[in-house]
């Protein structure tokens, strides 16, 4: 698992020049041979990311028959309301896609902005971007808290370690 930072792409190696989660898995000391990230979070997103060196168990969590529940926190840039957050609910068409969460809640409130929990069981490209920005809503955050069950915790950013077979064995069963 790594806390992925704001900025570093989901990426072996980049032409740009930027900075890839690998960066951080290998300063972390766990750069045991070959991981591969299980999805992607864009440049702009943080948050948990898992990574393994078994691509068959990585189809498995990313197949949208597994259902597996990833949670998000998301800020926007616009106070929430029961309209919107019915809207999230029934879905939303951006291009040829219908794109809907599977439950949503405001979490907190500023002056002019909001917190978001988002969960998705079918996380299609940029799924919840698209969905705001097809509303005309402003995402200022998106962080990624957890996997099916599996919570972010205190790993700070650019932080990694291994799962504990626990864990493993509990991602396993929700297979």
């Amino acid at each position: 698992m790594l806390n992925k930072p704001r900025g570093v792409v989901t990426t072996a190696s980049d032409e740009q020049g930027r900075e890839t989660v690998y960066n951080y898995v290998r300063k972390g000391g766990q750069g045991r041979g070959w991981l591969a990230p299980v999805g992607r979070l864009d440049k702009a997103s943080e948050g948990m990311l898992l990574l393994t060196n078994d691509s068959e168990w990585a189809a498995r969590v990313l197949d949208p028959g597994s259902h597996i529940a990833k949670s998000y926190h998301v800020q926007i840039a616009t106070l929430a309301d029961e309209s919107l957050l019915n809207t999230l609910r029934e879905g939303v068409r951006d291009g040829g896609d219908f794109l809907r969460v599977q439950h949503v809640r405001e979490l907190r409130r500023g002056e002019r902005n909001a917190w978001l929990e988002i969960v998705l069981t079918e996380g299609k490209n940029r799924q919840i971007r698209r969905m705001l920005e097809a509303l005309g809503i402003q995402v200022l955050r998106l962080v990624r808290v957890a996997i099916g069950g599996l919570e972010l915790g205190e790993l700070g950013k650019g932080e990694s370690r291994k799962l504990s077979a626990a864990e493993k064995s509990h991602l396993d069963a929700l297979l």
